[in-house]
């Protein structure tokens, strides 16, 4: 089976197979995963459309992904875009072209279903006695907050909420110059922290006893925290980063400009000019975090949407 994920800056694949436990777990083993900037969402924010050059690059990346459906003798896919597809006035063309590209068209999903999806394939290799988790997905274009427990077999979701702000996003509303100005850091910690409270509001937080990130703009934070020279999502897996070191990183990633974020032995090309906004975000979140809780430190998971996809076609083919 195969998961593809379009987000707002990056479109990500994951082909796997599924194996079932006798108490009805299942566990995913990746025959492929592989991640393409795109930067889907260029724009978006400002005029409501999809650019042409954007759903080129994404059906370029859409071509190489189907090559690999191929050869791995994929049978069942399933394809799910979010935030900048569901703002955009002009997604038909968007369907079209992933019909035509892939065979199937992509699903939009609501935040809410985002968040479910991120937060189950989130908690999978944690142990349910830390729950209740708190799960953060910082995309491109929205972040996703959503609270549960995990029993080891299946998700109880205790409230979920997507705002539409994320590392694109808010570096094209707020953080213009590069580096920023501390008058533009200023009004991007204002965005993001005025358009969080909509989410805590409907998250009841202060029940957490862990706090787990996933996605792009955290993964490259815990690289950052670890020191890394090269990308390692093995040593970045259930790591963690202390509130202190999240302030400090973001710190450094709002005073460098763009050749200094892009000497960064973990970066991706495709994150230099926008890790600042992300990083605002997840500063953002922890401080309202240790407002609310106890919690000292983000759990940074490899695992996200991606795989919460992978096993929602799972459970659909009857394998779980």
């Amino acid at each position: 089976m195969a998961a593809i994920d379009c987000g707002t800056n990056s479109i990500r694949l994951l082909v796997a197979e599924v194996a079932t436990g006798h108490d009805g777990s299942a566990a995913l083993r990746d025959l492929h995963r592989e991640m393409r900037v795109v930067r889907l969402g260029q724009g978006v924010d400002a005029t409501g459309l999809l650019a042409p050059e954007a759903i080129a690059r994404t059906r370029s990346a859409l071509v190489d992904y189907v090559g690999v459906l191929r050869r791995k003798g994929v049978e069942r896919v399933r394809m799910v875009a979010t935030s900048a597809t569901r703002d955009a006035a002009n997604r038909a063309e968007f369907f079209a072209m992933t019909a035509e590209v892939l065979g199937v068209e992509a699903e939009v999903i609501s935040g809410a279903e985002e968040a479910r999806l991120s937060f189950t394939g989130a908690v999978g290799d944690l142990d349910p006695d830390d729950g209740p988790f708190l799960v953060a997905d910082v995309g491109g274009g929205s972040t996703e907050l959503v609270l549960g427990t995990w029993d080891g077999v299946s998700a109880t979701f205790d409230g979920a909420h997507s705002v539409d702000v994320g590392c694109v996003r808010l570096t094209e509303r707020a953080l213009r110059s590069d580096p920023p100005t501390a008058a533009e850091v200023a009004e991007a910690d204002e965005v993001a922290r005025l358009l969080l409270d909509e989410a805590f509001a409907q998250v009841p937080v202060a029940a957490a006893r862990t706090w787990v990130g996933v996605a792009g703009t955290v993964t490259t934070m815990a690289a950052m925290a670890l020191g890394l020279s090269t990308y390692d999502p093995e040593r970045i897996h259930l790591s963690r980063i202390p509130f202190t070191g999240i302030e400090e990183i973001t710190t450094r990633l709002l005073t460098t400009g763009h050749h200094e974020r892009a000497a960064i032995g973990a970066m991706h090309p495709g994150r230099v000019d926008v890790i600042g906004g992300g990083a605002v975000v997840v500063r953002a979140l922890a401080r309202r975090v240790a407002l609310e809780t106890e919690i000292t430190s983000l759990l940074v998971s490899e695992h996200d949407i991606l795989d919460g996809i992978a096993l929602s076609i799972a459970k659909t083919a009857g394998h779980q």
